[in-house]
């Protein structure tokens, strides 16, 4: 089960960010915002090598005492974060991919809606609703 989610554009300006805990929103945000260093770091490393079959999925950004950071960078360059509580040991890699996947699908529904503005910050309700399943792990 993930307690926060992040979208962060091309030009790491934030275009969604959901947390299960509002009251630690704050903390979730730094926590987001410095594995961005990591997430450019590792699409950095990744261009010198001759192919440029990029896996979409980041693996695991960093880990602290109490959670684990996961990242996903789309063929665009948007940025996926998932926090995960570090407690959690029986969420599996897989399922983080899993994941990863659902959210990317929910941003291209997101972003082929005809009102959506593109580079706008994510505002819709329903996406939010959707979001917060993924995280809970109901859908």
């Amino acid at each position: 089960m993930a307690v926060c989610v992040a979208i962060v554009g091309k030009d790491n300006s934030p275009k969604y960010f959901s947390c299960l805990n509002p009251d630690e929103e704050l903390s979730f945000q730094y926590k987001v915002l410095s594995s961005l260093d990591v997430i450019e770091e590792k699409l950095n490393a990744g261009n010198k090598g001759a192919n440029d079959l990029r896996e979409l999925y980041l693996g695991m950004l960093y880990s602290l005492e109490t959670h684990k950071i996961y990242g996903y960078v789309t063929n665009t360059k948007i940025k996926f974060v998932i926090v995960v509580d570090s407690t959690n040991m029986a969420l599996r890699d897989n399922e983080i991919r899993s994941m990863f996947r659902k959210l990317h699908s929910e941003y291209a529904d997101i972003v082929c809606n005809p009102f959506y503005i593109p580079g706008e910050p994510i505002c819709s309700k329903s996406f939010d609703v959707n979001v917060k399943n993924i995280m809970t792990g109901t859908v």
